[in-house]
């Protein structure tokens, strides 16, 4: 069992930044590959970014390649999603993932577990 607790989102100005963080507890840190996702208000849920077991390999869909940055701390069993000039459409409820490959949770979506989420509002 692994417990995941995303911190770090709020509201801010277009352009602006955030750094997202996901903290993790349970099983081992470094056996997962790690993710985040996100649902604006009536869409689905959809990748945003995953890295893996020990970060040498990431994965961004397209709309935040070039503005966010993943990464991790295995030794602080942390995951942190650095987000640059954030735009309106990065509104969202913001969600950790552990999974069991960076390459198979941006391809297909596969996850082990999430974390409750964190909002980022982002205004125009």
């Amino acid at each position: 069992q692994v417990q995941l607790v995303e911190s770090g989102g709020g509201l801010v100005q277009a352009g602006g930044s955030l750094r997202l963080s996901c903290a993790a507890s349970g099983r081992t840190f470094s056996n997962y590959a790690m993710g985040w996702f996100r649902q604006a208000p009536g869409k689905e849920r959809e990748f945003v970014a995953a890295i893996s077991r020990y970060g040498r390999n990431t994965y961004y869909v397209d709309s935040v390649k070039g503005r966010f940055t993943i990464s991790r701390d295995n030794a602080k069993n942390t995951l942190y999603l650095q987000m640059n000039s954030l735009k309106p459409e990065d509104t969202a409820v913001y969600y950790c993932a552990a999974g069991p490959t960076a390459q198979t949770m941006g391809s297909l979506g596969r996850t082990d577990y999430w974390g409750q989420g964190t909002q980022v509002t982002v205004s125009s």
